[in-house]
């Protein structure tokens, strides 16, 4: 096992990575809630609110995972699912009408925090074409968490049927290749009931995409990489306050560990052709 973090003067790394050997890699890139000193003058939403918008407890479903990564720091300072040119953004048309940042945020602020984006898709795409490489293909989990009481705590929650308690982005992958894995994954996480009752999986019901992290993985390694983005509605929590639901975020996690299983058994079942060769000592 090794286990990386990248250096850094300030008190919370920017992410923490662990690698061991498998085919599984699960990321929570928007876990983080803390931010560098340096940005805080600059920063003007408060604090409930901006942790509203961020997804804190999805990196408790990364111990499934070989390869595993958490973002320490708040989207708003690097957003690690957006491309470089909207990753650090003033203008609140890009954050849903949220002012996050004073419009003076200096710049040289900025290059800070696209470094960094940078930096965590080089090493990314190391770690990919290393797993890739030994496994021939991977699975990449890609774990996010959404609202679904806009209107307030005491409001109406959004339409169950448009608001799946866990939807699965899958609009990069291959059906004709990865169809039977995703089957198996979104069967495996309604087997452990939520609350006492089985939960609803949806697949791309709430969006078009899955963002750029998923995105960017298809279009660098193509059906090497089979990409799900697992948005998991805040059940376990409450969106407008601090508390978490601790018996179903253990259920859930439950799901999620038998959803993992089930797609390593199919995996271990399924190797890409080139490296079943060469596992079974044939010429390539």
């Amino acid at each position: 096992m090794q286990q990386t973090a990248t250096p850094s003067s300030e008190t919370t790394a920017p992410w923490d990575i662990v690698t061991q050997p498998g085919p599984v890699l699960i990321a929570a890139v928007h876990a983080g809630h803390t931010i560098r000193e340096s940005l805080k003058p600059w920063l003007e939403i408060g604090e409930a609110e901006r942790l509203r918008e961020e997804d804190p407890l999805t990196d408790f479903f990364l111990a499934a995972g070989d390869t595993v990564v958490r973002a320490n720091r708040s989207r708003f300072e690097f957003d690690l699912n957006r491309p470089p040119e909207s990753a650090v953004t003033t203008d609140p048309e890009d954050t849903w009408g949220l002012r996050i940042w004073n419009p003076a945020l200096p710049e040289q602020e900025k290059v800070r925090s696209l470094a960094l984006h940078g930096r965590f898709y080089d090493w990314i795409a190391q770690r990919v074409e290393a797993m890739i490489e030994e496994h021939g293909r991977i699975l990449v989990l890609d774990v996010h968490s959404y609202n679904h009481r806009r209107e307030g705590r005491d409001a109406e929650p959004d339409d169950p049927r448009v608001s799946p308690d866990i939807d699965l982005g899958a609009t990069t992958l291959n059906k004709d290749l990865y169809g039977e894995l995703l089957e198996r994954f979104s069967d495996a996480l309604r087997s452990r009931p939520v609350d006492g009752r089985i939960p609803e999986v949806g697949t791309n019901i709430r969006w078009e995409d899955g963002g750029h992290f998923p995105e960017w993985l298809h279009a660098e390694y193509g059906d090497a990489a089979c990409v799900i983005t697992l948005e998991y509605k805040k059940i376990f929590m409450d969106e407008w306050g601090h508390s978490a639901d601790i018996l179903a975020l253990q259920d859930l996690r439950e799901g999620f560990l038998a959803a993992v299983d089930e797609a390593r058994k199919w995996l271990a079942a399924h190797p890409a052709p080139d490296h079943a060769r060469i596992e079974a000592g044939s010429p390539t």
